[in-house]
């Protein structure tokens, strides 16, 4: 069969998963019911929430009489993992820029791998429908990005396609009158991506590089089969990233048209397939004949960087408001995380309710935190902090390149933030009022800072990190010093309370909210921890009084979420997670113990 396997690169918010929308549109796909919605490929609900692509997917489309694999990666840094192993499905890749912004850090990350691989590129120059989008200065800064990665003279050869795939519109030249559909872009998929290699004779070779899991089938996984053919019900031999050897049997094979599986007989070498009968398959395995065997090379995966105590739940209102609240809960749900996550490491903790959770970054592990919430499970975790290694006896940490663009009155103050946190600055330029800063900075002078640099520059600053390598250990730095503002007694909060409460810093908390002692529920103005009467309730007399003041003088409180939380809280402070709500507290609850 013509086969083509692509996979599409792109920086968060570039128009990524709307062009695949538009490809599986406008091609000769069947694709039932799923047809009219928008954001066909983001079907996780968390996905949809932050517009954001979490976890890779595939489709398959058909085009006259070619079957294009599409794989869709994610475009965050901390999501570098599924990245990593999933371009060795692809034979080449759509680097897609927007008009306006030209190519971003992320797309940097994944670039720089593809290349490595040897991937045949073409680049997509999307939203050419912007106001104010810069075509020209767009791919310079490509043109510019290759060489700076080292692409060789053939990969810097790219064809260029200019596309909005908001209007479902491509071409080859940037006039978007002359542009009527999508098929210039699908003519020069065919053209220039490589076809796969057709060892069919040669013994079957395939490795795993994603797994999910089927309420019928149990567990499957999906990979490119590198030489050799599979047919369903054929014995198989499996050879697991460590090296042992065991037999099985196909129980079904499938692959994807659309992005339905589909039940098929056999499937030869090139094509992306779907097996199901391994019990414990993993990433990283490799299918083999039972014949010949022969491993494939395993894929190697950045380590992961920042490290998270995830504890049971033992506050006031433990098990209140979730269904799993137990360290054995707890425990298998960590280990089933770690058979679709590659880059997560789980450790066990000082005692049996802590387990030590490293992952790629703070978005990382707050979406995992958020699915174990939403699967209605109740857990308190730690404040980040970056894993430290020994070289040659010298600490190693964790450094990262940052990307910084605020209105240039704000520049002095980033600069005054940064510094203090041992940024150190690489390069500035001004246009249009706009001040673009790159910074060298220690992963653990980064954390809390996002939330910092949305106060200080009225949400108007967009910050874009991507991890640099292990350096000597920095020299200490202190951040900004911040109080708590803490809860006196279990109880629920009163606007009487709050009134008095609010004129010592921030609120997190409304009036009718159940509380207690030793929860945080504000920010204090000063440095150090407050405790307040926020239960406080007025004192009846038999005088009339005017009480609608109360509630109007009330300020509204400063909803945290749950990143924001992790970024606030100090190293004496947990974020307790539960279905329903996100607190806040004291790792000892008690204020006069704490003392």
């Amino acid at each position: 069969m013509n086969i083509r396997n692509i996979a599409i690169i792109a920086h968060v918010d570039h128009g990524k998963t709307t062009l695949v929308d538009a490809l599986l549109k406008q091609s000769d796909t069947d694709l039932g019911k799923v047809a009219n919605q928008e954001q066909i490929m983001d079907s996780n609900e968390l996905e949809r929430e932050r517009g954001i692509t979490i976890f890779s997917k595939n489709a398959s489309i058909k085009y006259k009489d070619v079957k294009i694999n599409i794989i869709d990666t994610p475009g965050h840094a901390d999501f570098g993992g599924e990245v990593e192993r999933v371009l060795n499905m692809a034979d080449g890749a759509l680097l897609l820029v927007d008009a306006q912004e030209g190519p971003m850090p992320q797309t940097r990350f994944v670039l720089k791998k593809a290349l490595a691989i040897g991937h045949k590129i073409i680049v997509v120059i999307n939203k050419i429908d912007k106001p104010n989008a810069r075509i020209n200065h767009a791919l310079e800064r490509v043109i510019e990005l290759f060489m700076e990665l080292g692409a060789t003279n053939e990969q810097l050869n790219f064809p260029i396609v200019y596309a909005t795939g908001k209007l479902g519109k491509a071409g080859l030249e940037p006039n978007i009158n002359a542009m009527t559909d999508i098929k210039p872009l699908f003519e020069k998929i065919v053209e220039s991506i490589p076809i796969p290699g057709s060892e069919s004779e040669a013994p079957l070779q395939m490795m795993i590089v994603s797994v999910s899991y089927d309420n019928y089938k149990g567990k499957i996984g999906i990979g490119r089969i590198h030489q050799g053919k599979i047919k369903n019900n054929q014995p198989i031999a499996r050879i697991t990233r460590e090296g042992k050897l065991t037999n099985h049997k196909t129980a079904s094979l499938m692959c994807f048209v659309g992005l339905i599986k589909s039940e098929v007989k056999e499937l030869s070498a090139g094509d992306i397939a779907i097996i199901a009968g391994i019990e414990d398959i993993n990433i990283g395995d490799t299918i083999t004949s039972t014949d010949n065997p022969m491993p494939l090379p395993p894929i190697m995966i950045e380590k992961p960087t920042v490290k998270m105590i995830f504890s049971t739940n033992n506050s006031p209102f433990a098990g209140q408001e979730g269904e799993y609240c137990t360290s054995r809960n707890l425990k298998e749900r960590l280990e089933k995380e770690l058979d679709n996550d590659v880059a997560l490491q789980v450790n066990p903790g000082k005692s049996p309710d802590e387990f030590v959770v490293n992952g790629r970054g703070e978005l990382h592990l707050g979406i995992l935190i958020e699915k174990m919430r939403r699967e209605g499970y109740e857990l308190q975790v730690s404040r980040p902090e970056v894993i430290l290694k020994e070289e040659k006896g010298i600490t190693m940490e964790p450094t990262e390149d940052v990307w910084i663009e605020v209105p240039e009155k704000y520049s002095g103050v980033t600069i005054q933030r940064m510094s203090i946190r041992r940024g150190e600055l690489k390069n500035m330029n001004v246009e249009n009022g706009i001040a673009y800063f790159h910074f060298f900075i220690p992963t653990r002078g980064l954390i809390g800072f996002r939330n910092e640099l949305l106060l200080e520059t009225k949400g108007l600053g967009i910050i874009n990190s991507l991890f640099a390598g292990y350096f000597p250990k920095f020299p200490e730095f202190g951040t900004n010093p911040r109080g708590s503002l803490i809860v006196h007694e279990t109880g629920t909060t009163t606007a009487y309370g709050l009134l008095n409460a609010q004129e010592r810093g921030v609120m997190f908390v409304g009036p009718g909210v159940k509380v207690y002692e030793g929860q945080v529920v504000g920010e204090n103005a000063k440095a150090d921890d407050l405790v307040v009467h926020v239960c406080r309730e007025k004192q009846l007399t038999n005088f009339r009084a005017k009480t609608d003041a109360v509630t109007d003088d009330l300020i509204p409180p400063r909803e945290m979420t749950l990143e924001q939380c992790m970024e606030y809280i100090g190293d004496d402070e947990l974020v307790e997670v539960t279905p329903k709500s996100i607190r806040i507290r004291k790792r000892i609850l008690k204020n006069n113990l704490r003392k």
